[in-house]
């Protein structure tokens, strides 16, 4: 269960960015690129867990597992009511060909990263998720070809103003 953000020092904002380029460096080489301990950093590694900052999960590349298919699908809903997006969020979160599903300002109410073995395979996942729902105004599927880049750093710091 997490509880409240940390609040973040200078060296955590160094050891998270460090641990978002590398997360399987040891205790001693996070320490020695910041400027802690082992034992600091172990300490703050379990902050961040503790609060539901960090989690770890294995992150495989897609062009090593050449029968993965990916597919961006825009999403814009009939009508706008908490409950019926609240239904259309628990479905997409339950879904585990869903990757990422945003919330989107616009023309379009959603954007869903969809992982599927196959076009064939994708074509299913598309209709079952957005045919079979009623409250769907319309939805547009894209096959994803290259990969340009993918990432899931964040920024841990507020956007700094440029000086002139």
């Amino acid at each position: 269960m997490a509880g409240p953000p940390p609040v973040l020092d200078e060296f955590d904002h160094r050891l998270l960015e460090r641990l978002q380029r590398d997360a399987g460096a040891t205790l001693g080489e996070l320490g020695e690129a910041v400027g802690l301990s082992a034992s600091a950093v172990q300490r703050r590694l379990t902050r961040y867990r503790r609060s539901g900052l960090l989690r770890q999960i294995a992150v495989l590349d897609p062009a090593q597992l050449p029968h993965v298919t990916l597919a961006t699908v825009l999403v814009a809903m009939e009508r706008e009511t908490a409950k019926l997006h609240a239904a259309f969020q628990a479905r997409m979160r339950a879904a585990p060909e869903v990757q990422q599903c945003y919330t989107l300002a616009g023309e379009w109410d959603y954007l869903v990263i969809l992982t599927t073995c196959g076009v064939a395979h994708c074509r299913e996942v598309a209709d079952r998720l957005f045919m079979d729902e009623g409250n769907i105004k319309r939805y547009e599927t894209r096959m994803v070809f290259d990969v340009v880049k993918a990432g899931l750093q964040l920024p841990t710091r507020t956007a700094q103003k440029r000086r002139r």
